[in-house]
């Protein structure tokens, strides 16, 4: 039986969280100035330490921060505490709980989750339940939601080193609502759909943030006799099947590899920690990695695994074997990866000799595999000593995973616990009164069977399903004020838009050109042919009056089209050929009429 769940955290469309930052990311900007930290674990108020935070502290890095005077100040650095809740950010959390069927809680507390990745300054980042016990409707029954918090977003990775991380801070302290459900997901299929209705709901509101990035989902997944795995930060809904079944095949390999294992120990796994320094098996090798590692001052270490031998090289993913999940865990502690026994150790350039002595070293038997690392001696025995622990476990553990392009998964820090919550002291709790709830009902929006009845009543029923899902749908309800055919509007975003970009013609600031475009198109300076040539002319940084008129693509009326008429007869197909780009065959049909 496979349990699964989603969370999705959605950007919510305002300024940032705590401060009066912008929410826009500075993409290629030049940082203003750089500051760097070390982050450490504190006490929860249960006066305990989370496990994730101890297992991110234990891999020593430093962390080193971009700023930008455009979006970030001095919350952002820890350096000032942090404002009073963004009131538009929580009204649009709270009404899109409402769209959810939720109740909301009585008094938003703002609480300190403890996170020591570097991704947030201060190591914590601040969120607050807002509400809970709501469900959606999909095609295999209600879908429970567990609850909803609106929190601060993290910064932004710029590069991930052994020894020191870099991230932008523009993008810390943007508000997500993060949407949880219970594991009532039934299967592949059905994840994807609540993925989805989720994120069209979302969308429909009108007040989320879109593009990529905007949005991810965290998918948690458990197997019968395994464990419950989040694998974090999933943003193509097309990837989720596969990452779905991928973990339920590693977890029930994990299973049958921990079966065997205890049969061998005879019940329990117990991994001696003899970590052994070979470095002199190495003195004069030609394998460049431990060549450069032993030029560095670094040094090679070994480590015996009884039994093991086949084990290390098992496919638990697609290309991912069992000795990744060990080079995972070590890795946490600052080496570049392992080499293992049942690899084919020629390909890092290893001599018969070397393997032959290093095997007598470490005092491989048949069964036996081995484990290497290279890399400074305190780092290379930590390294080690997580190889073996994660050996020794009997069990799949409960672990916090990365999703991969192709679906696969890597090994992040153990699955966070109720330890890295304490409640923030420098923000008072907002009381969800009479007042405030009969503001966030007023102000409702639009939910999305709403949207889709209207869509429906403008458009037809394609395009109202294109327009539905598209990411340009509040620029079409914008565009829609300008009082143009509603299906010339979404035809141009949806179609004509895509097929110039196929052919490399981009628009960059899309909504400022769509509106030039359509107020132009009602005043009556060009007709609907026109429209792609025109783009093509706009995409050059030419205004669409400039573009019209310089390649003389303005519509014809009056004298001038009752001549062209007159001319051919009032023949449409004949006119059209000609002036295709200028003329309106409903125009001809009208003069022809009269």
């Amino acid at each position: 039986m496979v349990k699964i769940g989603i969370e999705i955290h959605q950007r919510i469309d305002t300024n940032k969280l705590f401060c009066n930052c912008s929410s826009t990311i500075s993409d290629s900007a030049i940082p203003n100035s750089i500051i760097s930290r070390k982050l450490h674990p504190v006490l929860s108020e249960l006066g305990e330490f989370d496990k994730a935070a101890l297992a991110e502290y234990q891999k020593n890095r430093i962390y080193e921060y971009q700023l930008f005077d455009k979006n970030t100040c001095l919350v952002e650095t820890d350096e000032e505490p942090p404002h009073s809740m963004n009131s538009d950010a929580l009204m649009i959390a709270l009404q899109i709980s409402m769209h959810l069927n939720c109740k909301l809680v009585d008094e938003v507390h703002i609480m300190r989750k403890m996170v020591i990745d570097g991704s947030n300054t201060s190591g914590f980042q601040r969120t607050s339940v807002i509400a809970m016990g709501g469900y959606i409707e999909t095609s295999k029954g209600k879908v429970s939601i567990t609850q909803i918090a609106i929190e601060e977003e993290s910064s932004g990775i710029v590069e991930n080193k052994e020894s020191k991380v870099i991230y932008r801070l523009d993008r810390l302290g943007i508000p997500l609502i993060e949407i949880t459900t219970d594991p009532d997901i039934k299967d592949a299929q059905h994840l994807v759909e609540v993925a989805e209705k989720i994120g069209l709901l979302l969308r429909a509101t009108g007040k989320v943030a879109r593009g990529l990035g905007t949005i991810r989902q965290d998918v948690n997944i458990s197997t019968e006799d395994g464990a419950r795995v989040e694998i974090k930060g999933a943003q193509d809904l097309k990837l989720l099947p596969t990452l779905m079944e991928t973990e339920v095949k590693r977890q029930k390999e994990l299973i049958k590899i921990s079966g065997e294992l205890k049969t061998k120990f005879n019940g329990k796994i117990t991994i001696q920690r003899i970590f052994v320094n070979i470095t002199n098996v190495f003195v004069n090798t030609q394998a460049p990695m431990v060549k450069n590692g032993i030029a560095n001052g670094e040094v090679v270490y070994g480590l015996r695994l009884q039994h093991l031998k086949g084990i290390l090289g098992r496919e638990l993913q697609p290309n991912k074997r069992y000795g990744t999940e060990l080079s995972d865990y070590a890795k946490t502690a600052g080496v570049k990866g392992i080499i293992h026994s049942d690899e084919t150790l020629e390909k890092y350039g290893f001599a018969e000799q070397e393997t032959s002595s290093l095997r007598k070293t470490l005092n491989i038997g048949d069964n036996d595999a081995f484990v290497l690392v290279i890399a400074k001696e305190d780092v290379a025995k930590r390294a080690l000593e997580n190889v073996a622990k994660r050996c020794e476990m009997d069990f799949v553990p409960e672990e916090t995973r990365k999703a991969n392009p192709d679906g696969t998964t890597n090994y992040m820090r153990p699955l966070a616990g109720k330890a890295r919550m304490y409640p923030e002291t420098d923000v008072p709790p907002i009381a969800i009164d009479a007042k405030l709830l009969k503001e966030v009902k007023e102000n409702k929006s639009e939910s999305l069977d709403e949207k889709k009845e209207k869509l429906a009543k403008i458009l037809n029923k394609e395009m109202a399903e294109s327009m539905l899902r598209s990411k340009n749908l509040q620029l079409f309800e914008k565009l829609l004020s300008l009082d143009v055919d509603p299906v010339l509007i979404a035809n141009t975003l949806e179609n004509t838009v895509v097929s110039l970009r196929r052919e490399g013609i981009v628009i960059s600031d899309l909504e400022m050109v769509m509106i030039d475009l359509f107020t132009n198109y009602k005043k009556g300076l060009f007709v609907k042919a026109a429209i792609i040539e025109i783009l093509k002319h706009v995409s050059k940084g030419m205004p669409v009056g400039e573009a019209v008129e310089k390649n003389n693509l303005g519509k014809l009326s009056g004298a001038e089209l009752q001549k062209i008429a007159q001319e051919n007869n009032f023949d449409i197909a004949k006119i059209m050929q000609k002036y295709r780009l200028r003329i309106e065959p409903s125009d001809v049909a009208k003069l022809k009429k009269n």
